[in-house]
């Protein structure tokens, strides 16, 4: 049975009407129009739809509306900071990291987290951080040069 929930997503305090078991990544995409984050594998294991709610990274997938309520949720369209790219947002363009782009946002979710933790990581850091994201067009080398980048970048 669908009722309301309150979120706050990207920083702005939301109020959604769905069923509790919804998939988050269903209500953003569809009743929010956040469609960064994209539907890849369904079960929470490719990381296209990764997102941060209250700071961790989470498949959006098969994370239930419920366990949201209240929670703070940031999108990959939430990285950035009014027109300023977020530098993750930003080293993944200069570096052309992406190809198909599928698999970015989600990325670039994770590896925002990351640098939020650790804020200068070595290779060995950021290919271990990134190891659920799966990118089908193999530009995993840019992909880890481009956080390296985003690392070095004081924020």
């Amino acid at each position: 049975m669908p009722r309301q929930f309150a979120l706050i997503v990207n920083g702005r305090p939301v109020r959604v009407t769905a069923d509790p078991e919804t998939p988050l990544l269903t209500v953003l995409r569809n009743q929010l129009g956040l469609v960064g984050s994209r539907f890849g594998c369904g079960l929470g294991m490719c990381g296209a739809c990764f997102v941060q709610l209250d700071g961790q990274v989470v498949p959006s997938c098969d994370t239930p509306l419920w366990s949201a309520e209240g929670a703070s949720v940031v999108t990959v369209e939430g990285l950035a900071e009014g027109d300023q790219l977020h530098p993750v947002q930003q080293a993944l363009l200069d570096e052309q990291a992406a190809q198909c782009a599928f698999c970015i946002s989600g990325i670039a979710v994770r590896a925002a987290a990351l640098l939020e933790s650790t804020p200068n990581p070595d290779e060995q850091t950021v290919t271990e951080a990134l190891d659920r994201n799966l990118c089908r067009c193999g530009a995993h080398r840019r992909i880890v040069q481009a956080v390296l980048k985003a690392g070095s970048v004081a924020r």
